[in-house]
């Protein structure tokens, strides 16, 4: 949820930042804006809607000379409190403009704040929680005097919810100050110039050196470094780390959407997630604070997740139980603490974000620490909260995923949780080390088999710009091939905007059947017939009945699936792998169907409406 860019440094700063924005806005895109400390003092331009309304307002400036300076912030913007409109753009500005404030996140405290600034004769121009902060730090400022580290300290202690908040002020036109609790916020370390970013890739350009704020932490940046404090003012330090990829992972490179060059990418991301993790027969993870007396204790598993993440999780269950017999719950992480679930020392949560910051998923891992299980987190972000906070870490090695709706980061995901199964195997007893050995290559395998599907898309291309004036699709599949179902599902709900349904298969008769009429396209994940016999069976009668009904069937199965070829209108080929391992093939056609339909609709791939890639409220 919403983008953050902060600079100070030789440069001009309206560019650094508005530039950073553009590699933001997959986190936020209903308002964007600007402020500047320059010779003017401070400058703040804003506007609702994407960057390109945003640079019209800066282009209208520029004889001016008004928005120059070499210290600045920026912020595009996922709304939650207050319209998208110019008025709740953010920066927002105490009354004397002073200060202005940026913020990622929501402030539960807001209106009993705004009821006391109110009070003394505080009048509002906005109806954001983010304003509130502006406020009360000049306040402050006007009465105690002191820093705008000092101010936003104080300010901090008060509030109460998720937030990142980055603060100018035009009588420190040297400095940039910024807080996080529960949001993420990186700085940029540069050769004379120190950056703020809700991700690294508002700075990747210029450096690549990085540092990760704790929670509840104050940071000043100058053009010669930083300070770190704890809320309470006590000094504080960061996590350091190197950014392990360049400006041009997070480009398009030619493609006409990041998401399908992010879909090209699967791959890589696969192979760059497995590798390194088979040393001398054994399964490691990257980081492990858990040793292996404790892994073999586990004997209960919960995988915890949000969205995409979740069907990865649901897929991981299938492989973790099958490899090791411990039980598996998968459950939506917004709703895991309120359901008081039964947690205990031997109980093993594996939480999945693709951010490392997703609140809901975040919130989890807390309460299961509070319960005293073992959490082990899977990641695409280094040194991100959720990682911080957990036992033990795999990471996703899938590069920057900039397009809104999850691709490589969802395949990275599966391979990420099934490497987890065969650690815990391992751990366990219930497998041997050829065996884990043998599971861990037919892994390798899969970008293989992922380029393989890559290469055969264009029929589905071809399908989808057919269908894409339909009203609603539905989607069917048994054992892995059921979340694979609700993936594709939730694809073309994420892009296309349309009525979308992953069912289990053998649910059909239980109600779903009474959707299937002339036309209406079904798309089918079938088992695999060497894999799954009687499963495949049972499948080929799910699909008769619903051809019988008029449904435009739609088979994804292996090529030589003579039987099911028969039964379908469109049959998309994948190549023949481990029943565990199909969702690897499988989800790639879905990906390209949901792209491809969103843009023969006429909407953007990368940026769905309502959607943000980082959920960091609850």
């Amino acid at each position: 949820m919403c983008g953050i860019v902060g600079y100070v440094g030789p440069r001009p700063a309206l560019d650094v930042v508005v530039e950073g924005l553009r590699r933001l806005e997959y986190r936020g895109y209903d308002s964007s804006g600007v402020a500047v400390i320059g010779p003017d003092g401070l400058r703040v331009a804003k506007k609702a809607g994407r960057i390109e309304n945003l640079d019209k307002v800066i282009a209208a400036e520029a004889d001016s000379g008004s928005l120059a300076g070499h210290t600045a912030m920026g912020h595009t913007r996922w709304a939650t409190h207050g319209a998208p409109n110019d008025r709740n753009a953010h920066p927002h500005t105490d009354s004397t403009g002073r200060v202005a404030i940026v913020h990622n996140g929501i402030i539960e405290n807001f209106a009993e704040l705004r009821s006391e600034l109110e009070a003394t004769g505080v009048e509002f121009e906005s109806e954001t929680d983010t304003e509130v902060v502006a406020h009360l730090v000049s306040a402050h400022l006007r009465s105690l005097g002191g820093s705008p580290a000092d101010a936003l300290r104080a300010v901090c202690r008060r509030l109460k919810g998720a937030f990142t908040l980055v603060l100018l002020d035009a009588e420190a036109p040297d400095v940039v100050v910024a807080a996080r609790r529960n949001s993420p916020l990186v700085l940029g370390v540069g050769d004379g110039e120190t950056f703020l970013g809700s991700d690294v890739a508002a700075f990747i350009e210029f450096t690549r050196e990085a540092v990760e704020l704790g929670q509840d932490q104050v940071v000043e940046i100058r053009r010669d470094g930083y300070t770190i404090t704890h809320f309470d003012g006590t000094p504080a330090d960061g996590a350091h780390f190197h950014i392990d990829w360049d400006l041009t992972a997070a480009e398009k490179g030619g493609y006409d959407y990041f998401m399908l060059k992010e879909i090209e990418e699967q791959p890589t991301a696969v192979r760059d997630t497995l590798l390194g993790h088979l040393i001398d027969g054994h399964i490691v993870l990257d980081e492990q604070r858990l040793d292996q007396q404790e892994l073999r204790d586990v004997d209960k598993v919960f995988i915890v997740a949000c969205g995409t993440s979740y069907h990865a999780g649901l897929i991981g269950k299938q492989a973790i139980e099958h490899w090791t017999r411990v039980p598996v719950e998968v459950e939506m992480a917004s709703e895991f603490r309120y359901r008081d679930p039964v947690l205990d020392r031997q109980t093993l949560v594996v939480a999945i974000s693709q951010s490392g910051e997703s609140a809901d998923t975040l919130e989890a891992v807390r309460h299961a620490r509070e319960q005293r299980a073992k959490v082990l987190a899977i990641c695409n972000t280094n040194g991100a909260q959720i990682p911080r906070e957990s036992d033990a870490v795999l990471y996703t090695h899938a590069g920057p995923e900039i397009g809104v709706a999850a691709t490589k980061t969802f395949t990275a995901q599966v391979a990420a949780v099934e490497l987890v199964g065969l650690a815990l195997a391992q751990a366990r007893g219930t497998k041997y080390g050829d065996e884990v050995t043998r599971e861990y290559e037919a892994l390798l395998s899969m970008p293989d088999a992922i380029a393989a599907v890559l290469k055969v898309v264009e029929p589905v291309r071809e399908l989808a710009r057919e269908i894409a004036d339909s009203k609603a699709i539905l989607f069917l599949g048994r054992h892995v091939g059921y979340p694979v179902a609700l993936e594709g599902a939730l694809k073309l709900k994420e892009l296309a905007y349309m009525h979308a349904e992953g069912f289990p298969a053998g649910e059909l008769k239980h109600g779903p059947i009474a959707l299937i009429e002339e036309g209406l396209p079904v798309v089918v994940v079938m088992p695999s017939l060497s894999g799954r016999p009687v499963l495949h069976q049972k499948m080929l009668s799910n699909v008769a009945e619903i051809k019988a009904r008029g449904a435009r069937t739609i088979v994804i199965s292996e090529a030589d699936d003579t039987a099911a070829r028969r039964h379908a209108d469109h049959f998309i080929e994948v190549p023949r792998v481990p029943t565990l391992l199909s969702p690897f093939v499988t989800t790639v056609p879905l990906q390209v169907l949901a792209a491809e339909i969103a843009q023969a609709r006429g909407y953007d791939v990368d940026k769905p409406r309502n959607l943000a890639k980082s959920v960091t409220v609850e």
